[in-house]
């Protein structure tokens, strides 16, 4: 004989909040620029748990209702992970998702990939790196997010910045040091070297003006959660 399943009324009504908070949130739209959603992002896991930072993230993500350009197999796997996998766009490559994003528009690309297209940045001045995925501070980024939206600082940010200079990753991490600047090695490749430093670096910081390299410049910048 079957037996009815026992209600939870509690589970219930938060499933019930839950529906109503996701319908309230989606008629509010989108937040504006990369900075307003990250701090805005912030200041929602105040007090969360990994596991519910996650699962919040996840969530906002697929509101923000975004299609996402992707190259490489990790990136499309965090972009369906972080934004639903009815957002992602496979592009095949990096450089196909470069030419077709559009102002609005984001494309999360494999730091992994066989060329630097992370190089190609330095001559664009529309386009940026506003986001890398994992986000957290327990992860190393990655995949990068590009946009044509400038980033602006949110308090807690990791910048990206390349340079053309042959000499050891150790050398470069310790001029940048010198220069009041903590860094990090993040890529290599086709002679180009991709760092990330501690905090928000604008292009034309003055502890950047004697840095190592012939060809060097920012990239743009990502917040930590």
């Amino acid at each position: 004989m079957l037996v009815e399943p026992e209600r939870d009324a509690e589970r219930a009504r938060l499933d019930r909040a839950l529906v109503e908070a996701v319908r309230a949130r989606l008629a509010a739209g989108r937040g504006g620029a990369p900075d307003a959603e990250a701090l805005a992002l912030r200041e929602a896991l105040t007090g969360a748990t990994p596991a519910e930072a996650g699962a919040v993230k996840a969530l906002l993500g697929r509101m923000d209702r975004r299609t996402v350009l992707t190259a490489g197999g990790l990136s499309t796997a965090l972009a369906a992970d972080r934004f639903g996998f009815a957002a992602v766009r496979p592009t095949g490559d990096p450089e196909a998702a470069l030419s077709a994003l559009a102002p609005g528009g984001c494309a999360l690309i494999d730091l992994a990939a066989a060329k630097p297209w992370w190089g190609r940045l330095l001559a664009r001045n529309d386009l940026f790196v506003i986001g890398a995925l994992p986000d957290d501070r327990a992860g190393r980024p990655r995949a990068l997010m590009v946009a044509t939206d400038a980033p602006g600082p949110t308090g807690d940010d990791r910048t990206f910045w390349i340079t053309d200079s042959a000499w050891p990753d150790a050398q470069i991490v310790e001029a940048l040091s010198t220069a009041g600047l903590a860094a990090e090695p993040l890529a290599a490749s086709g002679g180009l070297k991709l760092f990330m430093l501690t905090g928000y670096v604008q292009a034309e910081d003055g502890r950047l003006t004697n840095a190592p390299g012939a060809l060097s410049g920012v990239i743009g910048a990502a917040p930590l959660f």
